[in-house]
């Protein structure tokens, strides 16, 4: 479990370091192309370390700024969707009754869509924008919390502390927010850890498939959609970015599921 933990938060922290000194250690624009035939489709050598693309431009640069990418669309639409879920979950699991009943039904039916396929309908209204497609992923997102942390209401508003502090005359907000939620944030941390990972996940496929950052902003999964095309002999194009969505989500997972093992007393000795 330590392992795990320990591979997963050092490749975050070294992808977080890429996204935050991307000016400093890209030494490309990662923009600028040189259509000259001799710069085009350049394996990696030590002047472009992981080659070029078609447009002459240089990879290693454009993933690292890439990473910036992710990590922003990752981090900010699980924000939106912790917002979202952990509000509407405590109201739901706290009140109960027909409050409780119309939150479920509206859950219900936000699970009959398939994610993706909702995500791709709001952002052929919206136009396919990054800030489109934080937005989408967040309020499209926060179902499987809003339920996490109402099951986590529903078992703790019967504690003792929560009647005690009902009969001192608290309000309903603030043993909503100060008493019980941070007594129910131990299984959301880990459902927001991994979400981080889903979130990558789903803007590297609408990046590929055309509808989420758009070209010249380079992301990872336009990066690799470009270079579908020449996979027959400019194999640089898929494999890296490739292995960095894969490295992404599987280090988000890692410690997603390395806090799960810390959390839950029954996986505490795994190893």
């Amino acid at each position: 479990m330590k392992t795990r933990l320990f591979f997963g938060i050092t490749i975050i922290i070294v992808m977080a370091l890429m996204a935050v000194f991307a000016p400093f250690i890209a030494s490309n624009d990662p923009e600028a192309m040189d259509l000259s035939a001799e710069s085009r489709l350049q394996p990696p050598s030590a002047e472009h370390l992981l080659g070029t693309d078609n447009l002459g431009r240089d990879v290693f640069s454009r993933m690292v700024y890439g990473a910036r990418v992710s990590l922003s669309v990752g981090f900010i639409a699980v924000g939106i969707s912790l917002g979202i879920g952990v509000f509407l979950g405590a109201v739901s699991g706290y009140y109960g009754g027909r409050v409780d009943a119309v939150i479920m039904r509206f859950v219900e039916v936000m699970y009959c869509f398939p994610t993706l396929f909702l995500i791709m309908i709001v952002i052929a209204f919206l136009g396919p924008d990054i800030v489109n497609v934080m937005v989408v992923i967040g309020i499209t997102s926060w179902t499987g919390l809003c339920r996490l942390v109402r099951a986590e209401f529903l078992t703790l508003r019967e504690r003792d502390f929560v009647h005690a502090a009902r009969v001192q005359g608290v309000s309903d907000m603030r043993v909503i927010f100060r008493h019980i939620l941070p007594n129910a944030m131990g299984p959301v941390y880990v459902s927001v850890t991994l979400s981080v990972g889903a979130a990558i996940l789903v803007e590297s496929a609408l990046s590929f498939l055309g509808l989420g950052v758009q070209i010249p902003t380079p992301s990872w999964g336009n990066i690799l959609s470009a270079g579908k095309n020449y996979i027959d002999y400019a194999w640089w194009l898929t494999l890296f970015p490739g292995l960095a969505i894969l490295i992404a989500v599987l280090s988000f997972n890692l410690v997603g599921e390395s806090l799960r093992d810390m959390l839950d007393p029954r996986l505490s000795g795994r190893g």
